[in-house]
């Protein structure tokens, strides 16, 4: 299912062969919470953005409009028009972040619904059963992400109960590909590595799940809120114990910077908000660094958001145009804005993945390390 072409120190050029088409690694999955771009922003666009894998949310999809509804319609791909392949999450994340009041048990945790306030129990196997009736490619495993910092040892007992929920997770969804109603009987599990920022939970926790043969192993709970080297230790610390004939995913992650950092220590795959939300408040990024047009300079630029970018947005509009259409409250603005975006992380990617194919990656990473986070 992964097969790694080569490599050049820890970064890894790869294929993902998967039921809905290959994606070539390293990749940017677009975030796609409820079905769609925030910022109008549909599948058949993402197409025309270099987009391989689109990322829904399964928290959000099963309280609205409810994963029963999305099977009864064909499944996420039929309803949202994505034909390629869709990777939700657990909709762990959410539950710990967005619920005010929840309860964690070993069954699973009651929470509160964010929308109406309704109770509502998600465990393993109620997470299994909501992705496979959403019927997506890749189903993330229902894991706990705790805060940072954490004390140890609440983080101890909260990884030994995530590898429980996992093994009853990978029974789980075995089971439910083999019922003759599942709309993807060839749905893919992947693991979350957990473990706060504790080196040696987080080895023990990759090495007990790299034992149950997964499709893909992702490493969770970073990015929020501890620092950025901090972020990288912890991957450094847990590449070497990750399968090396297993993708690898980076969740929640991040910048154009992080990205080349996390793949020069070894990642694949990556996804994050950041790019549409920045986008949607006028932070747009590019060859030369960041752009925030909501500067006063930008108000009689008739020049492209990026000189040297390709995408449809550039190729069309003016910093001058785009910056009024944000100012006026536009929706225009807003998808304009979102499409350039990104186009920039999925171009971005693609040239990675060229350096990565000449062997010239660690010199791209070295120079673009100092520009792709500096602020115009």
């Amino acid at each position: 299912m992964f097969k790694l072409l080569k490599t050049e120190n820890h970064a890894r050029r790869g294929e993902f062969i998967t039921p809905h088409g290959t994606v070539q690694t390293p990749a940017f999955m677009n975030v796609a919470t409820c079905g769609a771009i925030k910022g109008a922003v549909s599948a058949l666009d993402l197409k025309n953005i270099k987009c391989q894998v689109q990322l829904c949310n399964t928290y959000h999809l099963h309280l609205r409009p409810g994963d029963g509804n999305v099977k009864a319609l064909g499944g996420l791909h039929r309803f949202t028009r994505w034909d390629g392949p869709i990777l939700t999450d657990s909709g762990g994340f959410q539950v710990f972040s967005l619920a005010k009041l929840r309860n964690i048990k070993e069954e699973g945790v009651t929470f509160n619904s964010h929308i109406d306030g309704r109770k509502i129990f998600m465990g393993p196997e109620e997470s299994m059963a909501i992705q496979s009736n959403l019927g997506s490619t890749i189903a993330m495993a229902f894991d706990e992400c705790v805060e940072n910092p954490s004390p140890y040892p609440y983080v101890r007992d909260s990884v030994a109960r995530t590898t429980r929920w996992l093994q009853r997770c990978k029974v789980k969804l075995a089971a439910l590909n083999t019922r003759e109603d599942t709309l993807n009987k060839q749905q893919m599990l992947f693991g979350i590595n957990q473990g706060g920022t504790y080196h040696d939970l987080r080895i023990a926790h990759m090495q007990e799940i790299a034992a149950l043969d997964l499709d893909g192993y992702a490493i969770g709970g970073l990015a929020v809120g501890e620092p950025t080297e901090v972020m990288y230790e912890i991957i450094e610390t847990v590449e070497p114990h990750a399968p090396k004939d297993k993708i690898r995913y980076l969740m929640g992650v991040g910048t154009p910077v992080n990205i080349l950092e996390a793949v020069h220590r070894g990642v694949d795959l990556f996804d994050c908000v950041m790019p549409s939300r920045n986008a949607r408040h006028g932070q747009l990024f590019t060859r030369e660094g960041v752009r925030n047009l909501n500067n006063a300079k930008y108000i009689l630029d008739e020049a492209p958001i990026d000189e040297r970018c390709d995408c449809p947005v550039c190729r069309s509009f003016s910093r001058a145009y785009l910056r009024h259409l944000l100012k006026s409250g536009e929706m225009l603005g807003m998808r304009l804005a979102v499409l350039h975006n990104l186009y920039f992380y999925n171009d971005l990617m693609e040239i990675i993945r060229q350096k990565l194919d000449e062997g010239t990656f660690e010199a791209f990473f070295r120079e673009q390390r100092e520009v792709l986070g500096r602020r115009i």
